[in-house]
């Protein structure tokens, strides 16, 4: 399994379990076939209303003694409602209570957008905070406290551009140790890519797969699927694998981490092989020519431009 190494010299590997949208027994029971699977890395957050069946089945898991703790790495975030003042360590303890956890591997702020709190998703503009409100680089000074005050090993970010991330490391103590984004032969980010490397930031993709199990209100009519991509299903003939796992080993391949989200348990086994396709120079030339600058998470559904919100990805 490839991993990601950070200065701590932790390790996380680089094909991990996502779980947005994963609910109830459905998502408690994907992360035991998971991990019964071989996977240490699981990816969760406090909007997806998930925590604590992930935390019953992370605690199950560790009493039977074969997996440990420090065996699994796990991920959390800060939803956007957390964002000011004295928010963030309360709203990472909930977390952790939910998740059984004392501590997790990596804590991210999930937005670069701040709501007043108790806000699950907006619904008018009085429910936005302004970032003169509540500035990212004030919300990340309680991540850099988060960390120091060890309920989280490791911070970053998600949905961040290469604007607001270059801003913020410039302005920070210490730089975000990774940043998750929708990335995939579509959107494969190549400006922000290379910024991270230089940086020495981590990159997690989400959203691999094309996430076609999101809400119907979430999509456009013309969505293309990433695994009907001429070129993807060539490659899958060629190692012997599913356009699925092709499109998770583009990633292995690249150098960061992906969370591909299941709840059946042959699809969860299916995408774990895809960590031991390796994708040959031609291979990776092929996929970079796909790109196509195309986001099937747009981030308009946070687009408040009476509070400074009007474009989340500054393209």
């Amino acid at each position: 399994m490839k991993t990601l190494k950070f200065d701590n010299k932790d390790s996380m590997h680089a094909l991990g379990l996502g779980t947005w949208k994963a609910k109830g027994n459905d998502v408690k029971q994907a992360v035991k076939d998971a991990l019964y699977a071989g996977y240490r890395h699981i990816d969760t957050a406090a909007v997806y209303g998930n925590e604590k069946e992930i935390g019953e089945a992370l605690k199950e898991v560790f009493d039977e003694g074969e997996i440990l703790r420090e065996d699994v790495f796990v991920t959390s975030k800060l939803w956007n409602d957390a964002h000011q003042e004295g928010q963030v360590i309360p709203a990472l303890q909930d977390s952790l209570k939910k998740l059984n956890l004392e501590y997790l591997d990596l804590y991210l702020m999930h937005w670069p957008v701040a709501f007043k709190q108790g806000v699950g998703f907006p619904e008018k503009t009085s429910d936005f905070v302004s970032l003169e409100e509540a500035p990212l680089t004030e919300t990340w000074k309680q991540m850099e406290e988060a960390k120091k005050s060890g309920y989280a090993r490791h911070i970053g970010v998600s949905n961040f551009s290469k604007e607001k991330l270059k801003d913020l490391v410039e302005k920070a103590d210490s730089k975000p140790e990774m940043n998750q984004v929708e990335m995939h032969p579509y959107l494969q980010q190549k400006s922000l890519y290379d910024y991270c490397k230089s940086e020495g930031i981590h990159i997690t993709g989400y959203s691999p797969l094309g996430s076609t199990d999101r809400s119907e209100e979430m999509k456009s009519g013309d969505e293309p699927s990433l695994t009907d991509i001429e070129e993807i299903n060539t490659l899958a003939k060629k190692h012997s694998a599913t356009p699925h796992q092709v499109l998770l080993a583009w990633h292995l391949n690249r150098g960061n981490a992906v969370i591909p989200k299941s709840t059946s348990k042959n699809h969860i086994k299916s995408n774990f092989i895809a960590a031991g396709i390796e994708l040959d120079e031609d291979d990776m030339k092929t996929i970079s020519n796909l790109n196509k600058n195309y986001r099937f998470i747009t981030g308009k559904f946070f687009e408040c431009p009476e509070k400074g919100y009007e474009n989340i990805y500054d393209e």
